[in-house]
């Protein structure tokens, strides 16, 4: 049996799918993502370091070459949702956070 704590953070149906939300999790702001498909979640750092503002839950989801990603609504760069870098800049990695769906919940990974 694993020793993993999860926590719980909302209902699976307040994130539609294509669309994201933000949670406090232990203290940090994550941007939690349903894939357009709906079949996935992503859990991302909310900060945009280019626009220095916690928005990035407010970004445009979508894919580039099959990477799953999430337009700044500010200046637009886009962060991978499976590991957090920056597509134009990759030296800017975001925090990345295990998330699941479990019993009609949305969980993140303890910190």
């Amino acid at each position: 049996m694993s020793n993993e704590s999860w926590i719980d953070i909302c209902k699976a149906g307040d994130i539609d799918a294509g669309v994201g939300v933000c949670a406090l999790h232990q203290g940090q702001q994550v941007a939690i993502f349903r894939s357009s498909c709906g079949e996935q979640l992503f859990a991302i750092g909310n900060y945009d370091p280019f626009g220095k503002a916690n928005v990035l839950s407010r970004g445009l989801i979508g894919s580039i070459k099959g990477e799953p990603v999430v337009a700044s609504p500010l200046y637009k760069q886009h962060f991978s949702l499976r590991d957090g870098v920056c597509l134009e800049d990759t030296a800017v990695v975001l925090p990345t956070y295990p998330v699941r769906e479990i019993e009609g919940r949305v969980q993140l990974q303890s910190l």
